[in-house]
């Protein structure tokens, strides 16, 4: 009897499974960042190496030098030695001209600095000692008006000093720094027989959103018995802490009877 035999299934010629192949490459992955890791540091330490190995040879040649001119400075030897000793002790005069040279030099040099530097400094000093002693200050002049005004009128003047954080507008003097001023003003009026009520200066804060605020006030109650006309003033002074922005002006009872003649009628004020 003749059995039938099947043809045997042929086996798989590469039996390595996909998880094997993946560890493999992993593996062989890390090797190689391990290697160009360990191949940069030891470039650096060779590196690090040389550059010691330089400097010992450098020093090496410089103590080797020496000992040729320790040698040749020495007569016996010189006579006895076959070193060129005439070219190295030329050699070493050599630099040691250039090393005084530079020597003589640089103190030179410092001193020079040393002469500069004061002027400098002190100029440096002088122009801020200036700008700090250049006042916040202003002083007036009254501006005659023939009708009553509200507000006196003021005018430049040209002996008087002017800053540019005191400005002046429409007869109030603005303040652009904050801080404590002294505030002044005289005014001097005529007054006649025929003047009943007092004569009243007032120098007030200007507050544009509301009611404006009485800093001084200074009243004259002379009276004359003569119809012509008898000068007299009022002078106020004082010390007030301002901010940014503020604006002070002053005011009086009768506008028309104000004197304007020179150094009669004034107003100011100065940054302590």
């Amino acid at each position: 009897m003749n059995e039938a035999y099947g043809s045997a299934a042929p086996r798989s010629m590469s039996s390595t499974s996909p998880s094997t192949m993946k560890m493999f490459m992993c593996f062989l992955a890390v090797f190689m960042v391990v290697q160009t890791i360990g191949t940069v540091l030891f470039c650096l330490y060779l590196h690090m190496k040389m550059d010691k190995m330089e400097e010992a040879l450098s020093l090496n040649e410089d103590y080797i030098f020496l000992r040729k001119v320790q040698k040749c400075q020495t007569a016996e030897v010189q006579k006895s030695t076959l070193l060129d000793c005439e070219k190295i002790l030329k050699g070493f005069k050599d630099l040691q001209g250039k090393d005084g040279a530079a020597n003589k030099e640089g103190p030179k040099f410092e001193m020079q600095r040393g002469h500069e530097h004061p002027h400098s400094k002190s100029r440096n000093e002088t122009s801020v000692a200036a700008e700090k002693r250049q006042p916040i200050a202003t002083h007036m002049a009254g501006l005659k008006s023939n009708k009553a005004v509200p507000v006196l009128e003021w005018n430049k003047t040209s002996y008087a000093p002017m800053n540019s954080l005191i400005s002046y507008h429409k007869g109030k003097l603005k303040v652009e720094k904050a801080g404590l001023y002294y505030i002044y003003a005289q005014v001097s009026f005529c007054t006649k027989a025929a003047a009943s009520a007092p004569f009243t200066l007032y120098i007030y804060l200007y507050l544009p959103m509301e009611e404006d605020r009485l800093l001084m006030r200074g009243l004259n109650t002379h009276s004359t018995s003569t119809a012509v006309c008898d000068l007299q003033s009022i002078r106020e002074g004082g010390v007030f802490e301002l901010r940014e922005g503020d604006m002070i002006f002053v005011n009086v009872t009768d506008s028309t009877i104000v004197n304007y003649s020179h150094g009669s009628t004034y107003f100011g004020m100065f940054k302590l």
